[in-house]
């Protein structure tokens, strides 16, 4: 006990010795930490030699313990008035000097060419529809007329969920279409951006993932022409006036008829047989389209005797590689500021 009480009185002057050092807020946690420390402050010292004590001094001694404890919170909290009050009497703010600029950031190409497509067709009178990547095989191929053994059902082409056979990560986009015309009834006029994911391996104009837009429209009375008026005034606004559009038979299982949709080489325009994007042919393939196949309208509980629709879809980062006059799709997600920053000053 009587050890006890010769370091209350010892920690007391210590305190009082060290308090009228403090000149600022690091030192005053300093001391705070020193003598209230919750592992090795005096203070939670001095509490845990009570257990030493007997019973009937431990009373006793912990009253003193409690009386040092409060009169060094009152201390420190005096102490801090002070180091404040001081402190507000030194700074000072000049109004004048110049404000620190503060680095802006920019929309990322892909997601800025999306906004882009996205606002084009808002004013087209579409909506946008999102969906689930992780997918159902009925709702990414069976649902949309792919056959059993389509090559891209092939494993070389969709990621499997390990262990569940029927889940998948989806290959397009095309799923959000069904669960549209499931969910609603014709009219129906929509987009669906989104990722989508494949077995690739990454070059310049290839990766496992990637961004893509589909569109679809089902309605009474729809056309292989407003399919063509629509996409034609799509691709104009989004590339240029100027440009030349052709439409060239082709396949996919959900459509019939299909096309595949060319625009004229925005680099060479057709010009050059050497140039790197057309490949000499003045022409660059931008998306795949189509009439949707009755049975998939079926398969939704849509009367394809009494509707029909069209629907199309692009790749998002492809059509960046010629908006942006960019060779290699890879540079979109390599996180380099000095390409990013040129989409700020834009």
């Amino acid at each position: 006990m009587q050890e006890i009480q010769e370091k209350i009185n010892q920690y007391r002057l210590k305190f009082e010795e060290e308090a009228v050092r403090v000149r600022d807020r690091q030192g005053l946690e300093a001391l705070r930490v020193q003598f209230l420390g919750r592992k090795r402050g005096y203070i939670t010292k001095l509490i845990e030699n009570l257990k030493h004590l007997s019973p009937e001094e431990r009373p006793l001694m912990g009253k003193e313990i409690n009386e040092l404890k409060t009169y060094i919170l009152a201390k420190l909290e005096e102490i801090k008035h002070n180091v404040v009050k001081t402190q507000k009497k030194v700074s000072h703010l000049d109004l004048t000097l110049p404000g620190r600029q503060i680095p802006l950031g920019a929309p990322h190409p892909l997601v800025k060419l999306q906004e882009e497509i996205e606002s084009i067709f808002y004013q087209m009178g579409f909506s946008v529809e999102d969906g689930p990547e992780i997918e159902t095989d009925y709702y990414n191929f069976e649902a949309l007329n792919f056959p059993p053994h389509h090559p891209a059902r092939d494993d070389w082409d969709t990621i499997y969920v390990e262990g569940r056979e029927d889940l998948l990560l989806r290959t397009h986009t095309s799923p959000v279409q069904i669960r549209a015309m499931e969910k609603r009834k014709p009219p129906i006029r929509i987009i669906i951006p989104g990722r989508v994911y494949r077995k690739e391996t990454p070059d310049p104009t290839h990766l496992p993932m990637f961004f893509q837009v589909e569109g679809l429209v089902v309605d009474v009375g729809i056309t292989f022409a407003h399919l063509k008026g629509t996409l034609e005034s799509f691709l104009r606004r989004l590339f240029s006036e100027r440009i030349k559009i052709r439409f060239r038979p082709s396949f996919f299982p959900f459509t019939e008829p299909s096309a595949e949709v060319d625009i004229s080489c925005l680099v060479c325009q057709g010009k050059d047989s050497r140039c790197r994007v057309c490949r000499g042919s003045g022409w660059i393939e931008i998306l795949g389209a189509g009439m949707v196949d009755p049975q998939v309208l079926k398969n939704v509980n849509i009367d394809p005797e009494k509707f029909s629709g069209f629907a199309f879809g692009m790749g998002i980062d492809r059509t960046a590689m010629f908006v942006y006059q960019i060779n290699d799709m890879r540079l979109f997600y390599e996180n380099d500021l000095r390409l990013l920053r040129q989409f700020n000053r834009q």
